[in-house]
């Protein structure tokens, strides 16, 4: 089945690619990859969580959250290669959290992103991944990600 049709029946569209709020690009392909710029949890133009996980933020809030950046992600790697069926491979997820100082659980926040792309491209979605905790990321989101991925073909 299609990531197209895995998509559909999860419930889930793309959003529209999130214009550069600074000067760069969403999203560029070189040397056979794709490589997208940070994606922030944002839908409608507005973050759908603000804060520190661990603090204002709760752990299912920012999994929530990852799942709406990896799918910010996406959009902007489908703009670059065709179309999400276009992409071949998930290559590398980067999760960056803002995290109060005690919190630990980076991992588990990454799962968000990373359980959706294993449901939307199966074992093509299977990839390398960092979790990193972060003192604060732009507009105070809870996290913002990064994608690599290999058209298909590649």
């Amino acid at each position: 089945m299609s990531p197209t049709r895995r998509l559909a029946e999860l419930g889930l569209t793309l959003p529209p690619v999130a214009a550069p709020v600074a000067a760069y690009v969403p999203a560029v392909e070189a040397a056979g990859l794709v490589v997208t710029s940070g994606q922030l949890p944002t839908r409608g133009g507005a973050l759908v969580s603000v804060g520190k996980v661990g603090a204002e933020v709760s752990v299912a809030d920012a999994v929530a959250a990852a799942r709406v950046a990896v799918l910010n992600a996406l959009a902007a790697a489908s703009a670059v290669v065709g179309g999400l069926d276009a992409i071949g491979r998930v290559v590398k997820l980067v999760v960056y959290v803002a995290s109060a100082p005690d919190f630990t659980g980076q991992p588990q926040v990454a799962n968000g992103a990373s359980v959706l792309l294993g449901e939307i491209f199966g074992a093509a979605g299977e990839h390398a991944r960092s979790a990193v905790g972060v003192g604060v990321l732009p507009l105070d989101a809870p996290v913002e990600i990064e994608l690599t991925v290999a058209p298909a073909g590649s």
